[in-house]
């Protein structure tokens, strides 16, 4: 695989398509997002890394500040925008409760019910996934994004429920824009 990532070394989704940037979801104020489990821009710590890197992918905590009164629902998206892809490989969606303030370790994962949280299909099975670069492409980018949303996402684009929609027909969905919006970003190489 180190070849592979060789090869692909300059191919990289980039930030253009990141939910973050989609005109629904821009937001006039911000979310205090962070994790007791990594500082942003720094390195995602091995347990929260996919088991084919060598970890135990359990989501990280995270805590957030500053959510609008009038937020519906909130709406959490982890991308990895330097994915050898045409546009950046979602590794999480999850529909939050407007008044959680903390998501424990773990809480994303499939299997871990949290209260308040419902865990959507990512681009590979549902729940979290870990970063799992492919070696020798170099550090990757994860980006953790939480959008306020002004009404609840209660059906994808298209024909398919909210459990099995990809993640591009539930961002269809969102009447924007955002109320406000907070990033976390982490790093990973392989």
């Amino acid at each position: 695989m180190t070849i592979l990532g060789t090869l692909l070394k300059n191919k990289r989704a980039g930030e253009a398509h990141l939910a973050w940037n989609l005109p629904a979801m821009a937001g006039p104020e911000l979310l205090g997002l962070h994790s007791s489990d990594f500082e942003h821009e720094s390195v995602i710590p091995k347990a929260h890394v996919g088991k084919r890197a060598g970890g135990e992918n359990r989501s990280p905590a995270l805590a957030w500040s500053g959510t609008p009164e009038s937020t519906a629902q909130l709406l959490l998206v982890v991308q990895d925008v330097d994915s050898p892809t045409r546009i950046p490989f979602v590794h999480c969606v999850a529909l939050l409760e407007p008044d959680l303030v903390t998501l424990p370790t773990g809480a994303l994962n499939t299997g871990s019910p949290v209260q308040g949280v419902r865990i959507l299909r990512s681009q590979m099975g549902r729940g979290y996934l870990g970063p799992e670069p492919i070696k020798g492409h170099g550090p990757h980018r994860y980006v953790f994004q939480l959008f306020a949303l002004p009404t609840a996402i209660t059906s994808a684009e298209g024909d398919a429920t909210l459990e099995t929609a990809k993640p591009s027909a539930v961002l269809a969905t969102v009447i924007g824009p955002a109320l406000a919006r907070g990033r976390l970003d982490g790093l990973y190489t392989r």
